[in-house]
Formats: structure tokens, C-alpha cells, sequence
């Protein structure tokens, strides 16, 4: 017998680099795809499955306000790339059969809900996988501090941050090959360490309301649905008694 999902509501933290593939810019439809195929056996297990999608694969604010684009203004335009590629990734599950949302923080109803809580937690628990875009709405915010908003407003049991990487590492294992890599860390850790896992914003969030962050890597196959099932090659991240 297949093991039981270990979380029952969870949301996926994907960066908008890991839908590039290979290319430099913009959205592979390959690994766009890949990752939705991840996605629907950890649905079908019964996992409810919210995502935040970053958009620095078409947009980032702060390049853009380094540019000499005014900063809130270099933000919005980093929030509709986030648009984008939530209904990539929207296209990507129904392909796999997954029933899915796209919410906005940012109102457009022509393309996609807005963020609603209520209506958002409905979706969930009628198995819908629900893409949150857009942010927070509000600029000077990372979208990983709105993964861990959404992740307590839908009052998830663990944010699950895909990276490049199959956890955290004491500095970039690409870079530096005798790096330490982490199997548990505390939110306190992490703040005090600098680790770059997400900014600070999103890794107070989580403590304050005592949601676990599981750093694991995109790019192996299978190995969502392994995380979820509390097993699997990742870093933990949490106050630990």
C-alpha cells in the first residue's frame, strides 16, 4: 500500500526561473509541464495544493527599478509576469488532469479570479489546485513573503519552497563544492546564518505562524510527491522541541 500523504494542504513555492528549462527567458512548455506532472499524482493522493509562482523569468522589479523604471512601478510589472505564468501553469495541470484556479491579488476577471480566501479554501478542499498570482498586490513585497501569507491565510501544514538545489546549502553548491548542506535548520538559523533561503519577511511569517518551509529540488522527478510523504532529499525548516 502506497504510503499516506503526510501534509494534508500545502502550498508550492515554485520560482519563475524553474519554469525557463534551459532557455534564458520566458516559459518551457516542457518543464512547465513536468512540474504539473509532479503535481497530479500528489492531488490524486489527496494532498490540497495551493502554488505561488515568481516571475523573474520575464520580469523583476528590482532589475527593472535598478534600470532607472521607477520601483513600485517595476514591481507592478513584476506582478503581471507572475500572471503569466500562473496560467502556464493553470494550462499545464488541466493538460494532466487537474482540476485548477488562477487567483490574482491584482483584478482582472477577463483572465482569472480575484483572490478570494473563502472561495480560495473551497476550491482546495474540492480538490482544485489554486495558483495565487500576482503577489501580495502590493509592490516592495517578494513573492515569497506572499507564499507565506497565502500559506497562513489557507492554513497550510508546510510551504514547500522548490529550488535549483535538493535543499539548503551554506553557500552555492554550484559555486562552492565543499558547501554543507542542511537536513534541519530553525527558522532563527536561517535569519542569523543569512542563507538566502527566502527573505526575511516570509521566513518570520512562517514562524509566527509555525508553518514548516521544506527546501527541495524542482528538478528531480517524483520527488514532490516523496516530500510530501515526509521522505525524499530535502532541508526542514522549523522551531524544533
Amino acid at each position: 500500500m502506497a504510503a499516506a500523504p503526510k501534509y494534508r494542504r500545502v502550498l508550492l513555492k515554485i520560482s519563475g526561473e524553474a519554469l525557463m528549462g534551459d532557455q534564458s527567458y520566458g516559459i518551457d512548455v516542457g518543464t512547465v509541464d513536468r512540474i504539473a506532472a509532479d503535481v497530479e499524482p500528489a492531488v490524486r493522493a489527496g494532498t490540497q495544493i495551493c502554488m505561488v509562482i515568481g516571475g523573474g523569468n520575464i520580469f523583476r522589479g528590482i532589475s527593472g527599478a535598478a534600470k532607472g523604471i521607477d520601483r513600485a512601478t517595476a514591481d507592478y510589472m513584476g506582478m503581471l509576469a507572475t500572471v503569466m505564468n500562473a496560467l502556464a501553469m493553470q494550462a499545464a495541470l488541466e493538460r494532466a488532469g487537474v482540476a485548477s484556479r488562477v487567483q490574482s491579488a491584482i483584478p482582472m476577471s477577463t483572465v482569472c479570479e480575484p483572490y478570494i480566501r473563502r472561495r480560495a479554501i473551497r476550491h482546495l478542499e474540492k480538490g482544485r489546485v489554486v495558483i495565487f498570482a500576482a503577489g501580495t498586490g502590493n509592490p516592495f513585497f517578494t513573492t515569497d513573503t506572499a507564499a507565506a501569507l497565502r500559506a497562513a491565510e489557507m492554513n497550510c501544514n508546510a510551504m514547500l519552497k522548490a529550488t535549483q538545489v535538493d535543499g539548503v546549502y551554506s553557500a552555492d553548491p554550484k559555486k562552492v563544492p565543499t558547501a554543507e548542506r542542511y537536513d534541519f535548520l530553525s527558522y532563527h538559523e536561517v535569519l542569523s546564518r543569512d542563507l538566502q533561503v527566502m527573505d526575511a519577511s516570509a521566513i518570520s511569517l512562517s514562524r509566527e505562524n509555525k508553518i514548516p518551509i521544506i527546501v527541495f529540488s524542482i528538478h528531480a522527478r517524483g520527488s514532490l510527491a516523496a516530500v510530501l510523504k515526509g521522505q525524499g532529499r530535502a532541508t526542514i525548516i522549523e522551531d524544533r522541541v
